[in-house]
């Protein structure tokens, strides 16, 4: 009979830390994917900029002057200059024609491509940042893609959006579900809790080893999601290694630490009120 409840029990048990390592390795699969995004659209906002066309009289002095402003410029993620040679063999490469020869004089002046970092990339911030180089002697004109940016911007705000409404719907349904899980932990034991009531047991000494038993089994449960995420994780990252500059492992151990303290948080706050409602109930009630 004692070997019968024990297995019972074991079984209840287990159930429930399955119960929320699944729970726990869905929220850790999203909260990846918006870490993943988050990358992403940094990456992408920081390709975006102006290019700044230098003039024809521009000299090694005017161009290194220009390097060494966008070198320190708080702006500024990354630039590249490009020569009127570079210009017209990128031309000629794309293109398959060398304008030199056709016009027996190279129409393209020095240039610079400017990628901004990614808190500047909007329209505004554009603006404001080009319009005082316009002014800068040496500067022919600045050429920006606003509208694009503003494009790109908009997809990408609706994305993220459309993951942070996920995760805010995803983490109150995933405690009602650690809580109905840990109720049922509970609810099997819920005659124990009555008699350590009528020995005159203390709420706290009753509730004790509930809030371990289910903190240990939100810890277990944690550790379980964290390895199956971890699988799923570097099987995913073999099979396309582009992977690794969107969610590097800093983005799998911040994840997997999420989920380590999750698990045995919500378990505990899930047993301290399924403890609590026990606790109130009579013994006629109980059934």
């Amino acid at each position: 009979m004692n070997s019968r409840k024990g297995f019972s029990s074991l079984s209840v048990q287990l159930t429930a830390t399955v119960s929320v390592a699944l729970v726990l390795l869905l929220l850790g699969m999203v909260a990846t994917l918006a870490l993943a995004a988050h990358q992403i659209t940094t990456e992408i906002k920081e390709h975006m900029g102006f290019d700044v066309v230098l003039s024809e009289q521009s000299t090694l002095d005017d161009i290194n002057r220009f390097k060494q402003l966008f070198s320190q410029a708080p702006y500024v993620a990354s630039f590249r200059y490009f020569s009127p040679e570079e210009a017209n063999a990128t031309w000629q490469s794309e293109m398959g024609e060398n304008l030199t020869e056709l016009l027996d004089v190279n129409p393209f002046l020095p240039e610079f491509e400017i990628n901004v970092k990614a808190v500047y990339a909007d329209a505004d911030s554009l603006e404001h940042i080009m319009q005082p180089l316009a002014a800068l002697e040496g500067v022919e004109q600045v050429n920006g893609h606003s509208d694009v940016v503003d494009r790109v911007n908009r997809n990408l705000n609706t994305l993220m959006i459309v993951l942070a409404l996920a995760l805010a719907v995803l983490l109150p349904i995933s405690f009602v579900l650690i809580n109905n899980t840990v109720r049922l932990t509970i609810f099997s034991r819920r005659f124990t809790i009555h008699t350590m009531k009528l020995v005159g047991a203390s709420r706290a000494y009753i509730r004790r080893p509930f809030l371990l038993s289910n903190m240990l089994q939100g810890a277990i449960a944690g550790i379980v999601a964290s390895g199956v995420l971890t699988g799923i994780y570097f099987y995913v990252w073999s099979l396309d290694l582009s992977l690794r500059s969107v969610a590097g492992p800093a983005t799998l151990v911040w994840v997997c630490c999420g989920m380590l303290l999750t698990g045995p948080l919500l378990s505990l706050a899930a047993a301290a009120w399924a403890t609590q409602r026990y606790l109130r109930l009579s013994y006629d009630e109980l059934f």
